[in-house]
């Protein structure tokens, strides 16, 4: 099988060739295999951080979970951001970002980092009910779109499965915009709900929107459904709360299209494969991540849940994957293939996001125990 027919087929539910193996290393790795500071993919795209991904993934023989497909969208609402550097030196830089539209502006801040991936250091929406006008120029519905850049990636990916991302609504996106992060977002589920309540349908209006232009364009193989921390940044009530049914109806739209499904939402996870194996379509979900960074168990899920939903994971990316030996990577692979592996239905991978310095011989020994272990007999 090639690279995709592997992935997709195991993303599905079915048995492929032997195991997919895909580790996360969407970010760190790539841009330190670049050898450049890290601010210049981040910030200048030299390469774009999709390109490094696929270099990376070339390199080490995985079978890429490439999620980075992008649709150029026109978007509604009068603004325009202006940007510009503030300061500079051999170990950051950062920049000021101010978006101007017809009912105030918003400001925000971005630090760069010559060996780690950037974070926002000031966020835009100061207070959410003083601001909450001014939210439709940050959720931004989509008018139209163009596939240039989706086409100049399809072209790019070679034999690999073609993805792109939508993010859900809920606390886990939503803080990226609030400053004081999740203290805003508790303090509103108390003084102003409604707002979060119509927060929550402008971002499933727009999120939805943005997927039926992705299946329009068919260009995609399967379509990521974003959602870092979307229990562990809130709690399952909150969770069923905003983002479940719009999940739902995304997976919906995506079955009826044709196009496969995989959800990520890296810490505790185990209440999310439940509802989305009982009470959605979704296709497959990932990182599963063991404890303490998350409560899954490969071996209780696959039992539990293996014939609805596939299973993507989920080797422990600290004590595994940085620190362990290449020998310890291979044990614990092996492992996780013994646990879900049967009949299909999944991809071996690791928990959230491998760490900068994970050991390059530690990514060829998950390599090597999909393609010498993790064959269908």
């Amino acid at each position: 099988m090639t690279s995709r027919e592997r992935f997709l087929t195991a993303m599905t539910g079915g048995q492929p060739d032997r195991v997919p193996c895909t580790p996360d290393i969407s970010n760190m790795v790539p841009c330190r295999l670049t050898g450049k500071p890290f601010w210049e993919i981040y910030l200048n795209a030299d390469p774009p951080l999709w390109q490094a991904y696929l270099d990376a993934a070339d390199y080490f023989g995985i079978d890429a979970w490439f999620f980075e497909g992008r649709l150029d969208f026109q978007r509604n609402g009068e603004s325009r951001t202006e940007r510009h550097i503030t300061s500079r030196s051999s170990e950051r830089i950062v920049e000021k970002s101010r978006t101007v539209t017809p009912e105030g502006d918003l400001a925000s801040e971005t630090t760069y980092y010559v060996a780690d991936s950037p974070t926002p250091t000031e966020k835009p929406i100061k207070d959410l009910r003083e601001q909450f006008h001014l939210m439709p120029y940050i959720l931004r519905e989509p008018e139209s779109y163009t596939t240039e850049t989706a086409q100049r990636q399809k072209e790019a990916i070679g034999e690999h499965a073609f993805g792109t991302h939508v993010c859900f609504p809920g606390f886990q996106f939503w803080m990226v915009w609030m400053e004081g992060g999740l203290d805003q977002l508790a303090f509103a589920m108390h003084d102003c709900p409604e707002l979060l309540d119509e927060l929550c349908a402008l971002h499933e209006r727009v999120m939805l929107r943005e997927l039926e232009m992705i299946l329009d364009s068919g260009l995609f193989d399967f379509v990521l459904l974003g959602g870092s921390g979307a229990i562990t940044m809130a709690s399952p009530d909150l969770f069923d709360r905003y983002a479940f049914p719009t999940i739902q109806k995304a997976c919906r739209l995506c079955r009826q299209a044709g196009v496969a499904t995989v959800l990520h939402s890296c810490g505790r996870e185990t209440h999310i494969v439940k509802r989305c194996a009982e009470e959605s379509e979704l296709d497959c979900i990932n990182p599963l991540e063991i404890p303490p960074m998350g409560d899954c168990a490969m071996a209780t899920l696959k039992q539990a849940y293996g014939d609805k939903i596939a299973l993507m994971g989920n080797l422990h990316t600290t004590d595994v994957m940085l620190l362990g030996s290449a020998d310890e990577v291979g044990a614990a692979a092996r492992q996780c293939i013994d646990d879900a592996a049967a009949g299909g239905g999944f991809i071996l991978s690791t928990g959230d996001q491998c760490g900068r310095d994970t050991p390059d011989e530690n990514i060829f020994a998950l390599v090597d125990a999909a393609k010498t272990y993790g064959a269908y007999q």
